[in-house]
This record gives structure tokens, sequence and C-alpha cells, in this order.
């Protein structure tokens, strides 16, 4: 063995040789770390032992007689020890032959080897302590330089050690302990053969590569895979790390993508981890071989295990990590303080609290977060738990995101993704974290690249405010449809964790702990359900201070953007998707565009389960507050917004003001279909719950539960109220059941109700048929399907005609809830009725209806209503509080035959008129039936009875005065003058009805009172109208022949009493009562009384003369 020294100093002068070669022949220190190593392959990779290069001509300089063909086999002081310890097929090779003798390795325990770096290393070893206190011979200096060679400094030390590390991690079994570790498992996963000789040795390199597919195939826990040894892969994790500054010292990695790094990094210097990062920014170009792309994709895998194996992040972060004890978790078990999901959750973290972390380091998370982005097979949960999916729906779509897209496509649209592949996912989506930079989803990056460069400009890129706008534009002109894709993609996961917005994590995180009680930024908890906290923050950021907690104003105004924005999907509320999957599937699987879901679910309230009904219900009531979160409607009523309601929609705070704003304005020409749909929608939602009226409920709130409990309904509730102050209004009740400020919210309700029939769901489910059948062409809005019902009454089913009644009744009670008339009189109200009282608004129209400035269309109108109040008294409230006695005391026969919610068809205003006739009446009722006489003297519709019975005699004698439509009472004249060819008896009696009416006063007949108006003037000024004293003027003028009337006026009198003969003639008096009645109403009654005075007067004298005889006889009779 003595002679075999000569071996040891063989190969320790090639070392020193190596060495000075390295030292002195390579100079260039920008480049020189980058060429060695590819020098020392070249040499490697010619086949051919080491003698035939450098290397030879290096450890053949020690002898003057070793030429180009010397081994150190022929030696004759080491062929006894070559026979004794080494294989003969080695015998050819120089290095197998050292590798053989001198086992070399960095962790040899050869002094002398070790005594070369002590060498060439002396001042760096003393200024690296650790390596300065580890104990000689055992080869651990050697390690413990190459685990610090990053620090060296000193040139000569530093280009030894990064030779001599190229040359270790060439072969697997050159490295320091690795063949004890990892000896087993690399038989057990035939990963390459121990002995030298049965493969290339300089190919071992490879065998590293196979253990680190092994070690990632066991953590994507793959069919078949080979637990290996822990001790095992420490040291596989070790080699990774201690190679992850220079590419060459990857063997396995640099053969692989030499022609890729070429191609791709031609100018990135060796060193620091740079040509690593430039290669995996190109790893998916389609010019990138396989065989590269596969390497990188496994040191990639590396990294996410142990983030030490990326050189450029270990050493940007090592100061951040410490600083914030990243990797002293004593919570966590040991190996996961190492992965890069951890070290991006912790440094996360505090860049989120708003602590400082070097610019650097971000820069390096912000790579490997993209990193993971773009291939999901480097996150072994995806690959574990979404293996299923990804080959149902995602096979073929690896590149750039793509896969992860999918999967987050398929738990998004599909809900059939599997429990554990969706947390994998949403664990990913929060280790990326790419709502702090849209840029980190390269997928998303791409696909919405356009809008961002033309609706996002403004923000500055990498922002978090650009996925804001980019939702703030979703569904609208500026959207391409792919973007639109990838970013609701993106933000169903984003929904379902709140911190994964930044800046409503920064502005809420306060709140969110103190009033839902939130663990950290990278702390879960497995007790709260996705959303939760957002649920809990929305709820208490629309209270009022009376109601306790509230939000500070940051966070309120931003838990107000995100539900602006995530109510346009029911997929972005967590909590709204969960309890109501079952209803939407029932309920709403058809409905596919924007927003139509939640209006669907809305539709439906009723049919939905209690869980999916509380929580629609709640979102309502907050829309009711704020309807803003209806994003649609508002970008749908934009021009009426701008126009109308800016000072509303400008408020920070919105109490249901922008709403009623859009309901006062919804026949504005500003608005268009849309938002009037919209709006109409969001009024049919209120009816259901007057929750969801944020107005009503805060005025009206006390009010329900103390007068109203126990109704639910907003249509029932306003009934009630409404009958409660109308109650207490007749009544003349002092102080009001209903408090001031909820009468007048209840007003606005009840005229917004008016508006529309379907705001009444009672009257139109009671009315849905009838009105398919007769006004199905009629749009709904504007009351027009109401008024079309009133035109079509006598045709309506009698439980719609009796609901219509009641509407009709209440209308004429208050006229601004008639929105019809309200809305086509609405100038003539301004001109006429401005300062009248509005319950006195349809009598202030009908005084001022035959003005001459009065709107044809209004005066029409107005028309209408006259004819409804004359169909029945209940419609008149006028007359009927003025004829309350009159009408049980006259007409008690008609009212027993009458029913509730029918109309009398005028038959107790018909009753009313013959006593008016008779001059029986109340003053106060007589001057009402006066009115609505002079009124129907002028147009026979204002008539019913009249209408009802001459229906078919008026088109047959008077169509040239229907057709004229003067409304100045000569249908009524038409009928007088052909009384006798009128053969229907019912029309007949009522056009006697009408001449017997016309005697007690002439302004009851229009046409005489034309024609008599100068006479009036000249003969009866002074006497008073009413209870035919005019009348009776007028004929005692006509009998009085020093008077000269008009000649019209004399002609239609003397017609008048020929009427009158014929319809005493013909119209008898019925009983003493009609008798007195027509006597007292005659123009000649004064003669017929005189008349009859003298009868009674003879009688009485012929009475007292036949008395005296007959009382003569008895006495007589006596006598005898």
């Amino acid at each position: 063995m003595a002679d075999c020294r000569r071996v040891r100093l063989l190969a320790l002068l090639l070392s020193l040789s190596s060495c000075m070669y390295f030292t002195q022949g390579l100079k260039a220190p920008s480049n020189s770390n980058d060429n060695l190593p590819d020098n020392a392959d070249a040499l490697r990779n010619q086949g051919g032992p080491l003698q035939e290069g450098k290397l030879a001509a290096v450890a053949g300089a020690s002898s003057p007689r070793r030429g180009s063909g010397w081994k150190l086999a022929e030696e004759e002081a080491c062929r006894e020890d070559l026979a004794r310890l080494c294989p003969k097929h080695s015998w050819n090779n120089n290095l197998a032959v050292l590798e053989c003798l001198f086992n070399v390795c960095v962790g040899s325990n050869d002094p002398k080897f070790e005594s070369v770096a002590v060498e060439v290393c002396k001042s760096t070893i003393t200024e690296i302590k650790e390596c300065a206190a580890e104990e000689r011979g055992k080869g651990y200096l050697m390690s413990c330089l190459v685990d610090h060679r990053i620090n060296i400094t000193e040139y000569q030390c530093n280009q030894y050690i990064t030779k001599m590390a190229t040359i270790v991690f060439s072969d697997y079994r050159l490295i320091c302990g690795f063949m004890d570790k990892c000896k087993d498992d690399i038989n057990a996963l035939h990963c390459g053969s121990i002995n030298t000789g049965e493969k290339d040795v300089h190919s071992q390199g490879e065998v590293i590569a196979c253990l680190e597919k092994g070690l990632v195939s066991e953590a994507e826990d793959q069919a078949g895979h080979y637990v290996i040894k822990d001790d095992c892969k420490k040291a596989i994790m070790r080699v990774a790390e201690l190679s992850s500054d220079d590419f060459h010292l990857d063997r396995h990695l640099f053969f692989a993508c030499r022609d890729d790094r070429e191609r791709f990094c031609e100018n990135t210097p060796a060193g620091e981890g740079r040509v690593y990062k430039c290669l995996f920014n190109h790893k998916f170009e389609e010019s990138m071989s396989g065989k590269c792309r596969e390497a990188l994709s496994t040191r990639q895998k590396l990294i996410v295990q142990d983030y030490k194996v990326s050189y450029s992040l270990a050493k940007a972060c090592k100061q951040d990590l410490r600083k914030y004890r990243c990797n002293v978790d004593t919570t966590l078990p040991r190996g996961r303080e190492a992965k890069l999901s951890y070290l991006l959750l912790c440094l996360e973290s505090a860049v989120h609290r708003g602590r400082s972390v070097s610019g650097e380091c971000q820069g390096e998370m912000l790579d490997y977060r993209r990193m993971l982005m773009e291939d999901y097979s480097l996150s072994p949960e995806i690959v574990l738990h979404c293996r299923g999916e990804i080959d149902t729906h995602c096979s073929g779509l690896h590149h750039k995101g793509r896969t992860l897209h999918c999967l987050m496509r398929v738990s998004r649209d599909k809900g059939i993704m599997d429990n554990l592949c969706q947390k994998a996912l949403q664990t990913l989506i929060q280790e990326t974290d790419p709502g702090a930079d849209y840029r980190i989803d390269r997928a998303l990056n791409e696909a919405c690249e356009s809008v961002i460069q033309t609706a996002c400009k403004h923000i500055r890129n990498g922002d978090p405010m650009i996925l804001s706008c980019l939702m703030e534009h979703l569904y609208t002109d500026k959207m391409v449809e792919d973007c639109e894709h990838r970013l609701l993609e993106l933000q169903y996961f984003i929904s379902r964790d709140w911190k994964l917005d930044p800046i409503l994590y920064r502005k809420c995180q306060n709140d969110a702990a103190r009033i839902c009680h939130t663990h950290g930024w990278n702390e879960t908890s497995e007790f709260m359900p996705p959303g939760a906290v957002f649920s809990c923050l929305y709820r208490h950021a629309y209270r009022t201070e009376e109601q306790g907690r509230r939000l500070s104003r940051d966070c309120k105004t931003e838990v107000q953007r995100i539900l602006h924005q995530r109510a346009l999907d029911v997929k972005l509320d967590p909590d709204l998707q969960r309890r109501c999957m079952t209803d939407l599937g029932k309920w709403c699987s058809e409905k596919t565009e924007p927003g139509q879901e939640l209006e669907c679910l809305q539709d439906h309230l009723e049919d939905l389960g209690s869980d999916c009904r509380d929580v629609v219900g709640n979102l309502t009531e907050l829309e009711s507050e704020d309807i803003q979160i209806e994003a649609l409607l508002i970008r749908a009523c934009e021009p009426v917004i701008q126009s109308h309601c800016h000072e509303v929609a400008d408020n920070q705070i919105d109490t249901g003001d922008l709403m009623e704003c859009l309901v006062l304005n919804k026949h504005q020409k500003e608005m268009n279909e849309k938002c009037i749909v919209g709006v109409t929608h969001f009024q049919l939602i209120q009816m259901k719950d007057f929750r969801f009226s944020y107005k009503f409920k805060m005025a009206c709130k006390e009010d329900v539960l103390k007068l109203c409990p126990n109704i639910k309904k907003k249509v029932d509730v306003v009934i009630c109220l409404s009958t409660m102050v109308r109650n207490d209004t007749l009544q003349e009740v002092k102080d009001q059941r209903v408090s001031m400020k909820c009468r007048r919210q209840l007003r606005v309700e009840e005229l917004e109700m008016s508006e529309d029939i379907r705001l009444d769901p009672e009257l139109y489910d009671s009315c849905r048929q009838d009105i398919k059948d007769h006004c199905q062409n009629v749009a709904f809005g504007n009351a027009q399907v109401i008024e079309c019902l009133k035109d079509n009454k006598k045709h309506l089913n009698q439980r719609c005609h009796q609901k219509l009644f009641k509407l009709q009744e209440t209308e004429m009670m208050d006229p601004e809830l008639d929105f019809q008339l309200m809305r086509v009189c609405k100038q003539m109200i301004r001109r006429f009725c401005s300062e009248s009282d509005p319950k006195n608004m349809l009598l202030c129209l009908k005084q001022n209806k035959n003005s001459e400035l009065m709107d044809p269309k209004c005066k029409q109108m107005i028309t209408k209503r006259q004819i409804t109040q004359n169909t029945d008294y209940r419609l008149n409230p006028v007359l009927r509080k003025a004829c309350k006695a009159d009408i049980p005391k006259f007409c008690q026969q008609v009212l027993s035959k009458a029913r509730d919610d029918t109309e009398l068809e005028g038959q107790v205003i018909s009753c009313l008129k013959l006593k008016y006739a008779d001059q029986r009446l109340s003053p106060d009722c007589e001057d009402q039936i006066r009115v609505i006489l002079q009124e129907s003297a002028l147009d026979y519709r204002l008539d019913p009875q009249l209408q009802l019975q001459c229906s078919e005699e008026i088109p047959r004698l008077c169509a040239e005065e229907v057709a004229a439509q003067e409304q100045t009472g000569q249908v009524e004249e038409c009928l007088k003058v052909n009384l006798l060819k009128l053969k229907h008896e019912g029309c007949k009696k009522e056009v006697l009805n009408i001449l017997k009416e016309s005697k007690a006063d002439i302004f009851v007949d229009p046409v005489l009172h034309t024609a008599c108006a100068l006479d009036i003037k000249h003969q009866c000024a002074a006497i008073p109208p009413g209870r035919g004293r005019q009348m009776s003027c007028l004929m005692e003028a006509l009998q009085d022949k020093r008077v000269r009337l008009q000649p019209e006026c004399k002609k239609r009198l003397q017609d008048r009493i020929d009427m009158w003969s014929y319809a005493a003639k013909v119209a008898p008096a019925e009983g003493f009562s009609d008798l007195a009645g027509q006597v007292l109403s005659s123009p000649a009654k004064n003669y017929i009384l005189s008349m009859m005075s003298m009868c009674v007067v003879l009688l009485f004298l012929m009475g007292l003369l036949c008395g005296r005889i007959t009382k003569r006889v008895t006495q007589e009779l006596k006598d005898r």
C-alpha cells in the first residue's frame, strides 16, 4: 500500500493541477463560471478516457514518460491494488480507477484531499464560522464549502469549489452520503446501477432525476408509486437545493435543455438561478422541446415542495422570512415550513396586513405565483384530487393556465366537482392570490388585454382595481366573451374567500375581526362556510346606529362595491348558491341571461325552500335600500338617472331614494324599455313583503307590528293601514292610529300601486282571465290594463267586477290614486286645480270641464269618470255624504235589492232625481242632485238608466245627435221630441222622468235654458233658481199677453207644455204623494191650488147646509 500512495499523490496532483488550470488559465470572471462546466462536460461526453483531453494532459504533466496513451492501471505500483479492489473492465478508464481506489467524494475523509481546500480557501474558511468549526478528515469541510459557495468571495476558492461541485453533481456516487441514504431507493426505482461499468459513468446524473421524479410521483399519489425513505428524500431535496444557483449543476436538466437555453436564454448569464427562471418563462413556448419542458416541470415541482430549491426566491426573501417568522411555526409539521405555498401565504399575509416586504422578494413571489397559475401539475393537491375532473372535462388544455380555468368553469357551471378538488382549487387561488395582481393569471391576462387597454387604461398596470374595473364593465359593449368567461371563473373562487380581494381585506380586516370574529389572512376555519365573512359584513353594512354595530365608512364603501359587482351573477354569492341550488334547478334552469336567475328566484319567492327564501329575501331587502346593487338595472336606467335622478344617485348613502325617483319618472321620454321592465319587476317583488320596500319599512315598521301583525305581503299591509287611515279620517278621529310618517309613505306606496295592475296582486289574480280575453294587446303600466277593464266592466266575471268596483270606489274617494286621470290631466290640474285639495281634484276638474282652455283628452277622461260616478252613488263620495239621510229614507226599496261590490246602474241616483222633482230632498242633497241633473242633461251618457233603457232607441232616432258629440243636450232633446215614437216602455219612462225633472228647474233643461236665457235675465232676474221658481216665472210670462218673450223661448216653452200634458196622460200619478208632487211641481200650481181651494170651500159650505137640514129633520122626528 506504500507504493499506492503515489496514486493518492497523483489524485492530489490532479486536483491541484485542475485548480491551477482553472485559476491561471481562465481569468475572465464574468463568464468563467459559465464556461468551465461546459468544457468539462465536453470532455466527459467525448466517450473516451480523460487522458484524451486537457485533464489527461494535466495528469500526464507529472511524468515526462507519460504520453497521450498513458493508463494509470499500467503503473506497477498500482497493479496489486487494482486487481484486489477494482473490477477489470474499469482499468482502461483512469477516472474509473481513481473513483475505485480513492472513492472520490465531497465528503471524503482523506485529509490530503481536504488539505487542497484548506490551502486554496484558507481565508474563506476563517470567514465562514460554520466551516471553520467542522471536524477535519471526514469530508465535512468540503460539504460545508459547497453549501456556502454562493458566499465565497475569494476568486480561487470560488473557482475550485465550483469546479468540484460540477464534477460532484455529474454523478450521484460522488455526492457525500448520497449513496448510503439512497442506495435502496435507487435499486427499488430502477433508477440506475450502483456498480461502475454497468452504465456509462457520465450518465449517472440521470439517477438523481429519476429519484426526483419518484419523489414527485409520491407527492401526487400516482398509481403504483414507491415511497422513498425520509433520509433519501432529504438528500434529494438537498441536492436540488445545492444545484439551485447554476443550472449546470442539475445535470439532467442541463443536458435536456442545452439547445433550448441557446434558443431562449442565450444572453442570460449563468448563476443565481437566472437561467432556470428564463427557461421557466418559456416553458410553454411551442418551440420548447418536450424533454426540456418535462425536466423544468420536475424542478418546479421540487420548488413547490421546498422553496429553497429556488435560489433566487430563497435569497430574495431570506430576510423577510426571518422578519415575519415564516419558518419558525412550531404548530406545523416540520416539512410544511419549506413548502412554497406556506412561504407565499405567510409573506402575502404580511403584505395584506400592510407590512413591508422587500420589492425584490415581492417580485420573486409574483413570478412563482404566476408559475403556479400557469401549470396545474405543479400543485400536487390539484393533480391528486382533481384527476377525474381533468380527465373528463379538461384534457388537452394544459398550457398557460387553461386547465385551471377549465376546472374553475366545471366548478362554477356544472357544480359537480369533488369537495377535495374544490378545496384544492380554493387553496391554490389563495396561494397565488391573483386578486392582488391580475397578471398572475395568464389566461385572464391574455383574454382581457383588449378590455383593460380600453376600459381600464386609467388604472396602473397590476393594480388590484383592474379586476374591479373589469367587473364594472361586465356585460357591457366593451367586454369580450373570452374575458367575461375567464373573469367570472376567477371571481367565482375569489367570492368564496373575502380575503382574496385585497382592497376589501385592507379596508375591512379590523371590522371583520371585531364583528365577524375572523382569523388572520393565511388562517382558515373549517367551521366557517364559503362567503360567510362577507355575508356577515354586508349584513352590518346597512345597519343604522340604533340597530347596533356598524362598519366603518371605508369598509362599508368596499362592501357596497363588491355587492354591486357580484349581484350580476348568483354564482358569485356563495351563500345564495349553496342554499338555492335545488330551487335554481327546479324553477330557473332555463334562465341563463345575466341577472335572470336572481329575478327568477324573486318571482318564485313563495315557492322556494325556507333557507333559499330567507337568503333571497335578505338580498332583496338590501336591494330596496341600495338599488345600485342591481348593476344591470342601473346601467339600463342611466339616461333617466342622469336626467331626473342625478342628485339622488350621487348620494353615497342610498336609502331607497333612487328607486323612488325611478318609479316617479318611470314614464319619462328618457326611460327605455329595459329600465321600465327592471323598475316594474322590482316593484312587483316589493309587493311580496313590505320589508322589500326600504322607505316603507322604516316609516311603518312600528305601525305594522302594532296595527297589522302577522301580515307580511306589502299589498295587504298597505290595505290594512290605508283602511285604518280612511276610517279614522271619516270618523274625524283626533289622534289617528297610523303615525304621520307612515301616512306619508303610505301615500307614496298607494300612488305607486295605482300605476300597474300587477302591483295589486289580488286584483290581478281575479282579473287574469278577463285581461287575457279583453285586454290582451294592452301593455301593462300607465294603468292601461285597469282602464281597459273599466271600459269592459260589463263583460267581466263577477269576482273581477267586484274587485274593480272596490278599486273605483277608492279612486273616487281619493282621485290622486286614479293614475290615468292624474296622468292625462296633469297639465290641466296645474292650470285649474293647483290649490285644490287632492281629495277634491275630480270635483275641481268637473267644474272646469267646459272651459275653453280645457284639454280635449282631459275633458274626455273627466266625462268617463262622471259616467262611472253616476252608475252608483257609492262612487260619488260628495253625493254620498250630502244624501246620507235621504238615500235610506226615499230609496230603501232600491237598496234592499242591491248587492255589495256591484253597481246599482244609477238606480239610487234616479230615485233621488224623482224626489228632487217632488222637492222633497234635504238642501245639501238637493244641491248635489241638481248638479248631476245639469250634467246629465248636457250628456245623456251621464244618465246610466237612460243609456241602459234607450240603448236601442238612441241609435235609431238620434244617430246624428250622437255623432255630433256636442254634449249640449241634443240627444235628450231628440228623445223628448220623439217621445211618441219611442217603443221601449223603459226608455219612454225615463224620458218622461226627464220631463218631470225639468219642471223643477230650468237648468235641468239645457236646450230650454239656452233658448230662454235672455228672457230669464229680463223677466226673472230677481227670482232665485231652484224648486221650479224660474220655470214658473217663465210660464206666467208666457200667459201674460203684455210680456213678449223671444220667439225661440216661446216655442220651446209651448213644446214643454205639450210634453208635460202628454206626460200627465201617459204617466198618471201612481199615488197621492205623486199627485201632490205633480201639483207642487206644476207651473200652474197656483191656479190648481186655487181651484182646489174653491172646491174645498164649496164642499165645506155644502156640508154646513146639508148638516142643518139633517139636523132639523132629526128634531122633527123627535118631536113626533
